[in-house]
């Protein structure tokens, strides 16, 4: 078991070049220091901390979203799970990086590109170079106008949620349009979240999601 050993295996797809990048991780290597997972392309990197809270926190780079995002994961699960995968909170079904038994994350990661790959095939993107555009460049009108068709459908169907009670009646939300995405927020609450619009396949993991869930 992995439990036992205090080894895992943990691994990521680089958002700049595409390559899996794959490495053990032990107990001792995480309480000594930060570990670092570096693409050959050096383009970039994902860091893993054990915290004073004896919990294991990680920063993973994302193939849609300009920023990393942050994963804590009890020492338990980090360790003892034959295969465990992180998701970007913004589009379910795309994964960023996943923790397990060295032979299940190799497939897992095999798998998860075959499946990038179909995706960018459908949305018209030829290779990995152009998973980001300029961070600087406003929103194509057509991936904003798509963004906005399932922002109002959501709102329409009841499936925005945010920190308000269920049955609360009262709750209203705004689109407010950024450089870097549409931004939605409840008026009542202030829960919020940001929907990229800097790529075709954010749009299209976007219009796949079943619901909008405001933190």
């Amino acid at each position: 078991m992995v439990l036992d050993s205090k080894q895992t295996t943990v691994a990521y797809r680089c958002p700049a070049c595409g390559a899996g990048v794959l490495s053990a991780v032990n107990v001792f290597s995480l309480s000594a220091d930060m570990v670092k997972l570096k693409c050959t392309c050096g383009k970039s990197e994902m860091s893993i901390v054990s915290g004073s809270d004896k919990k294991i926190h990680m920063t993973v780079p994302c193939l849609i979203c300009s920023t990393p995002h942050r994963y804590t994961l009890n020492a338990s699960l980090f360790y003892g799970k034959d295969l465990f995968t992180m998701q970007c909170p913004y589009a379910s079904d795309i994964t960023l990086a996943m923790v397990g038994e060295s032979n299940r994350v190799k497939a897992e990661l095999a798998r998860n590109e075959l499946e990038l790959l179909d995706m960018m095939e459908k949305s018209g993107i030829q290779n990995f170079d152009h998973f980001h555009d300029d961070e600087e460049a406003l929103p194509d009108p057509q991936i904003l106008d798509i963004v906005m068709f399932v922002i109002n459908d959501m709102d329409a169907e009841g499936k925005i949620y945010c920190k308000c009670a269920p049955t609360d009646n009262g709750r209203q939300y705004e689109a407010e349009i950024l450089n870097e995405g549409v931004k939605v927020t409840c008026k009542k609450c202030g829960a919020s979240r940001l929907i990229p619009t800097d790529s075709r396949l954010s749009a299209h993991a976007f219009l796949n999601a079943d619901a909008l869930h405001l933190e």
